[in-house]
């Protein structure tokens, strides 16, 4: 097992190709995915053929970026996945932070643990500049993590979806953190 990060409840490292019942049974939760697809049942035919294949290649072709397999130290269990990447279009001092948890783990700081973590390693040994998350303005708790952790608020959006899910209306929202705000947040 290769361990990417270790906080003081999770292992983050990286997943493998027997990672897929559990990425199945997350992606198939439909509260789990209610900001994502509406809730919609996962295809796991998906998941083997294109979503897993994209986590693996992150590894080599962005080392220190991708998707980790967040696991409950002291249970072993699965509780979902953080991605720390560089989009299409963006530089890797501009990565993006995002989390997907199963629900059995929400309301546990685990999100927030996880995510300040990976703040962390990205100012302080990746060269992070600036680090940006996104999500559905009306996902809540998804904002409230990105305010724990020392984002603000950067700008509400609207897309355009050929089946937009309830909640679309109100828009995507997208936080943010810079170097220097870091910085400032974890200075004694």
């Amino acid at each position: 097992m290769r361990v990417f990060l270790e906080t003081e409840r999770l292992l983050l490292r990286q997943f493998t190709d027997a990672d897929v019942d559990d990425l199945f049974a997350l992606y198939d939760d439909p509260e789990v995915m209610r900001y994502l697809n509406g809730g919609e049942p996962a295809d796991r035919a998906e998941i083997e053929e294109h979503d897993l294949p994209a986590f693996l290649g992150y590894y080599e072709r962005f080392p220190g970026y991708g998707f980790w397999a967040a696991i409950e130290k002291s249970s072993g269990s699965f509780l979902g996945w953080f991605h720390f990447r560089p989009l299409r279009g963006h530089h890797t001092d501009d990565p993006e932070l995002g989390y997907r948890l199963n629900r059995s783990s929400w309301g546990k700081g685990y999100a927030t643990e996880g995510s300040l973590a990976l703040l962390e390693k990205g100012f302080t040994q990746l060269g992070a500049q600036r680090v940006w998350a996104g999500t559905m303005a009306v996902n809540l708790g998804s904002r409230r993590v990105m305010e724990k952790i020392g984002m603000r608020h950067v700008r509400t959006y609207h897309e355009h979806f050929d089946n937009p899910i309830p909640g679309t209306e109100e828009g995507e929202v997208e936080y943010a953190i810079t170097l220097e705000e870091w910085r400032a947040r974890t200075r004694p």
